[in-house]
């Protein structure tokens, strides 16, 4: 449990702002949030369209983990980004040099979301792209 919690500390208030009370992301109140179809949102977060709409899948392991990554590191760039809905602009979008003009979107799709948060802390403490 301690370490459940240290993760969700780390997470940042954006991650918590969407869970529901049995610590699972609430897949409905994320793509309201963001102004999203749960279709878009599966496609964001890379997963099959049809995840998001069945619940005992939405509430699974891949799902959850997935959608935490996707939320941790909007949450990292929301405040430079000038809110969540830019960082969410930036997520799908902006091309990172560092990994080939690659976007956060597809990194974390191809299971590579430790590598954007540590070229995020990288990026934090005055490193280059």
């Amino acid at each position: 449990m301690p370490q459940v919690l240290k993760s969700l500390e780390q997470s940042g208030p954006l991650v918590l702002s969407y869970m529901d009370r049995s610590g699972k992301i609430a897949v409905e109140r994320v793509a309201t949030g963001f102004g999203m179809s749960k279709s878009q949102l599966a496609e964001t977060a890379g997963l099959a369209r049809e995840t998001l709409y069945r619940s005992e899948r939405s509430l699974g392991a891949k799902t959850q983990s997935r959608l935490r990554e996707m939320l941790e590191i909007i949450s990292r760039v929301s405040d430079w980004a000038g809110g969540k809905e830019q960082a969410m602009a930036w997520y799908r979008a902006q091309p990172l040099p560092a990994f080939g003009g690659r976007t956060p979107e597809a990194l974390v799709k191809d299971g590579k979301a430790a590598a954007v948060r540590d070229y995020l802390d990288h990026m934090a403490l005055g490193g280059f792209a």
